[in-house]
């Protein structure tokens, strides 16, 4: 049955995509404990390249999210032809931006992690990892585009699926290059790269038939030579602000990892622990968070503005208390967790003070998290994307340079910074919502979409 014709809910939606987010999560959780094997600055290596790998990840966002909300609002306002069309122009629009990236990356690997200030006996560890898994990103760029398709016609649970098997060929790819297994050569690091581009290859073919068989969207190869300006317009007036936001705040991570590197390999490699516990935890909010902008992308389609209010709130409080019963258990067993990692106690005294801040920490996420997921489903995307400019880069990076590097607070003064910085930016995001300040976007987008519908019937 399609989506439009069935009773869509915020558990319905959200339990897949919170099952695939940890499957995303779970291929760094996996490759990490696999290297760690190998040493720790194969680890810290990984993750500091896995970094430049994130920040071209983001930049597919652009199309991803500005295609999924807009395919929304079609959607709601019972408009499967323009749906379609954007379907289409967002599929095709990515797969050239992810082969310029693509290239970008495979030619300018070194560069990029120097101008990271990778410690120099790390640079070749992650010169394994990164020409590889940056030059084939451009199927990653598709898989973005074709999930997202996916997800706003409320099929949560097939990309959920695809990266279930994704997952597990990863893992078992690891094993065999990783480490050598059934007489194949031990590849090391660069063994995490090619389990990685396979699996990525197979996600690839499952997520196009996936498309065409359950949305309905097909993608001709003149589609790719066709470019229809006006509906990738429509696309980057939302998803330009929206992924803008999100590359902002992976830039700003980026930055501040940098100041990290400053204080040494082994701070760089403790942070590359934390996070991948931290990822786990983070997962809550961004499912809830997904699931909320179908859902309020459908309701301002349809013109049910006040629903669509209630839904965030509702949303919000859902999203808090699932983070909560994720970190409180991260926070009392920290040391046993970092302990599977690593045997190094400094890593894991440090480690550990940084999850019990996440106490702190991800509660504030949460908010920002879903409540710059409903405005930008409503179109007030260029509010999150301000706000990002002059809280993360005002407030975060300068205040992680003072505390972690000039007051010599380390790792904790970065942590300060980051915390300062959500709880700042999720206050403000709650009283715009309260306030409705999104509603004239919201009209706005219905408006856009009852004239798409117009423009179609004409022609």
């Amino acid at each position: 049955m399609d989506a439009s014709a069935r009773k869509l809910t915020l558990f319905a939606l959200a339990w897949p995509i919170f099952a695939e987010q940890l499957l995303h999560v779970s291929v760094g959780t996996v490759d990490t404990f696999m290297v760690s094997h190998v040493s720790d600055d194969a680890v810290g290596a990984l993750g500091q390249a896995g970094q430049v790998v994130w920040i071209a990840l983001t930049l597919f966002m652009f199309i991803g999210i500005g295609s999924s909300i807009v395919i929304t609002h079609h959607l709601g306002a019972k408009d499967r032809r323009g749906a379609d069309r954007i379907a289409t122009a967002a599929i095709a629009a990515n797969t050239w931006i992810g082969l310029v990236v693509s290239v970008v990356v495979f030619l300018f690997a070194r560069p990029m992690l120097q101008a990271l200030h990778m410690p120099a006996r790390m640079v070749p560890l992650a010169m394994q990892f990164l020409p590889l898994m940056g030059g084939t990103l451009f199927l990653e760029a598709q898989n973005i585009a074709l999930g997202a398709v996916l997800r706003a016609h409320g099929h949560t649970k097939d990309p959920m699926w695809v990266t279930a098997v994704q997952n597990l060929l990863n893992v078992v790819g690891n094993c065999l290059l990783l480490f050598g297994l059934l007489g194949l050569p031990r590849l090391g690091v660069m063994g995490v790269a090619i389990s990685g581009v396979v699996s990525r290859l197979v996600a690839f073919g499952a997520l196009w038939i996936l498309v065409r068989r359950r949305a309905g969207v097909r993608v001709e190869l003149s589609d790719y030579f066709r470019f229809p300006l006006r509906e990738i317009a429509r696309i980057l007036r939302i998803g330009l602000p929206s992924a803008g936001e999100n590359l902002l705040w992976n830039g700003a991570f980026v930055w501040v990892t940098s100041f990290i590197a400053l204080m040494g390999p082994k701070a760089l490699t403790t942070q590359s622990y934390v996070m991948q516990v931290s990822m786990w935890v983070i997962q809550f909010g961004i499912s809830i968070g997904v699931a909320t902008e179908i859902l309020v992308g459908r309701r301002v389609g349809a013109g049910q503005f006040d629903e669509a209010h209630r839904e965030t709130l509702h949303s919000l409080r859902t999203g808090f208390l699932m983070v909560c019963s994720g970190v409180v258990p991260i926070a009392i067993f920290a040391p046993q967790l970092l302990g599977l990692f690593t045997r190094d106690p400094e890593i894991i005294r440090t480690g550990s003070l940084l999850l019990r801040m996440g106490l702190l920490l991800e509660t504030g996420r949460v908010f920002n998290i879903i409540l710059v997921m409903s405005l930008r489903a409503t179109g007030d995307s260029v509010f999150p994307f301000l706000m990002g400019v002059a809280s993360m880069w005002g407030i975060w990076v300068p205040l992680g340079w003072l505390l972690g590097l000039k007051l010599g607070l380390g790792l904790p003064g970065i942590w300060i910074a980051m915390m300062t910085d959500e709880w700042f930016r999720g206050t403000t995001f709650f009283r715009r919502w309260k306030k409705r300040g999104w509603l004239a976007h919201a009209h706005r987008s219905r408006a856009h979409a009852e004239a798409a519908v117009s423009d179609l019937a004409a022609v």
